[in-house]
């Protein structure tokens, strides 16, 4: 037969307080044993809210506990639950019942931070709240990475430091004037970068600015099919285009003087084309590598000009070809070098700035950067006036202002 056991319910253990059970937020405990836990009770008797208020602490080696029954963190479940703990004597057979309640025990982070003042940990930012949590709870991967980054954050203090000391020992040695000096050779290379290769010790006007660096005989010679529509154009031909605007200005008026020799011919009509490649990549702002110019377009030429004028961004987890600021200088730089080949090396930069869009002081600033002489001259009807570009010998010297204001390429 069964041994028979009882239970006598004692009510509190003490008059007005509950035996604490306890849970952990972040796991199970495992062993007790190394774990000190410290009940603190309110000293306020009178007030009877706060007479009942409990602080359970629990302390490890590397952590400390807490846990309340009042505040924001107590457990609602204390008011719509009671607990019960027995506590049994196995010689008597008797098990005493007392009353308890649940503490939900949290880890305090740092021991600087008052249970009642928040303000000091809630001030911190997301990362630093997640060092501290990995401090507290990471493993040794996380750990080993969080002192790489801190040790990185204080050699770029360290760097940064001696950056700015660097630079004012060299103010200090070389002085503004030196440094202004730099400033304008790092701004003539700068504006090298996009104009075509200058030859500046050319002896004719042709080798200024070659035709080769502006088209490759492999580009050349790939551009007789696309330059075949001009062949033995006409009139009505020019009309219907200009109706259609499927050409730019620039090429409309070059294809109604066309040389009669056959090879001079062919020889305008290609570089035409290309011209007007340029003009028509120049109004894009995003250009597919595939068929940039369309699928009438050879892929050599279709390749070279997105690798020539346009810049590599990544957006969207994709990489766009983009014509950026510099790259329409770029591109206006070389139109403005073909043109000059293609009339004689004078050419109209009034008609050039409408093509590509241009203010009038930005291509003729682009102008004066390729070494040109500009000119007025009156149009056909002479009612407006034009801006003309003439490649001279001996070329005049470059001027780079100094303390110009930066502008917009467009």
């Amino acid at each position: 037969m069964a041994e028979e056991v009882r239970w006598c319910y004692r009510g509190d253990p003490q008059e007005g307080q509950s035996a604490p059970l306890v849970q952990f937020t972040n796991g199970k405990l495992k062993n007790s044993e190394n774990m000190n836990f410290t009940l603190y009770r309110s000293k306020d008797t009178s007030n009877p809210r706060k007479k009942n208020y409990t602080i359970l602490n629990a302390e490890t080696d590397r952590l400390s506990y807490v846990g309340n029954n009042f505040g924001a963190g107590a457990l609602k479940s204390n008011t719509l639950c009671r607990y019960f703990v027995g506590v049994i004597d196995k010689q008597s057979g008797q098990m005493e019942v007392y009353n308890a309640e649940l503490f939900n025990m949290q880890p305090l982070i740092s021991d600087d931070v008052a249970d009642n003042d928040l303000s000091e940990y809630l001030a911190k930012s997301y990362r630093e709240k997640v060092d501290l949590c990995i401090e507290a709870f990471g493993t040794n991967k996380q750990r080993k990475a969080l002192n790489s980054r801190r040790m990185n954050e204080v050699r770029k203090e360290v760097l940064n430091k001696a950056v700015i000391e660097a630079a004012e020992e060299i103010i200090e040695t070389k002085g503004v004037a030196a440094l202004v000096s730099d400033a304008v050779e790092d701004e003539k290379s700068d504006v090298s970068l996009v104009l075509p290769p200058c030859h500046e010790d050319a002896k004719t006007p042709e080798d200024v600015y070659k035709f080769e660096d502006i088209i490759s005989p492999a580009e050349y010679e790939a551009l007789q099919a696309p330059a075949a529509v001009f062949t033995n154009i006409t009139a009505a031909d020019i009309l219907k285009m200009t109706e259609e605007k499927s050409y730019c200005s620039f090429v409309l008026d070059e294809l109604k003087s066309m040389p009669l020799d056959e090879k001079s011919y062919d020889h305008k009509a290609r570089c035409l084309w290309f011209f007007d490649c340029l003009v028509k990549l120049s109004s894009q702002k995003v250009v597919k590598k595939k068929h940039a110019m369309g699928p009438g377009c050879p892929d050599i030429i279709s390749n070279k000009l997105v690798k020539t004028f346009t810049a590599l961004s990544y957006a969207n987890g994709r990489i766009h070809n983009l014509i950026s600021a510099s790259m329409k200088v770029k591109i206006t730089a070389y139109a403005i070098a073909l043109a000059l080949h293609i009339n004689n090396f004078e050419t109209d930069l009034t008609i050039l700035q409408r093509d590509l869009k241009l203010r009038d002081s930005r291509i003729l600033d682009i102008a004066k950067a390729m070494r040109l002489k500009i000119s007025k001259s009156k149009n056909l009807s002479g009612l407006e006036e034009h801006k003309l570009g003439t490649l001279c010998l001996p070329l005049p010297a470059r001027k780079v202002p100094l303390g110009r204001r930066k502008r917009k390429m467009y």
